[in-house]
């Protein structure tokens, strides 16, 4: 099996920063892709950022310019690391990992985390 976990949420106020992490562990061949999601209250999860295996990033509107995503292949283990946060930026945000369990594409499946609350305060 193959499990995500997030880390890194918390209470913080505006204009702040945080930096939050999502590591996979478990049976994995190889990771294609890996990003951010968020869900507000009483609102739809939404795409947050991207990143591939081969390092192409992409982000939501909303957070361009003030989010970056990264990653640490050694340790199958991507960053979101946010600035100049915004009240609106409250949510739960959950990992998400496009992963194969073996070659065959058969084994390609996609992963979510538990999902860390961050909170941002006016």
């Amino acid at each position: 099996q193959v499990q995500l976990v997030e880390s890194g949420g918390g209470l913080v106020q505006a204009g702040g920063s945080l930096r939050l992490s999502c590591a996979a562990s478990g049976s994995i061949f190889s990771i294609n892709a890996m990003g951010w999601y968020r869900q507000a209250p009483g609102k739809q999860r939404e795409l947050v950022a991207t990143i591939t295996s081969g390092g192409s990033t992409s982000y939501a509107d909303s957070v361009k310019g003030r989010f970056t995503i990264s990653r640490d292949n050694a340790k199958n283990t991507i960053y979101l690391e946010m600035n100049s946060l915004k009240p609106e930026d409250t949510a739960v945000y959950y990992c998400n990992a496009d992963i194969s369990q073996r070659l065959l594409s058969l084994y390609r499946n996609n992963y979510w985390g538990q999902g860390t609350q961050v909170t941002v305060s006016s």
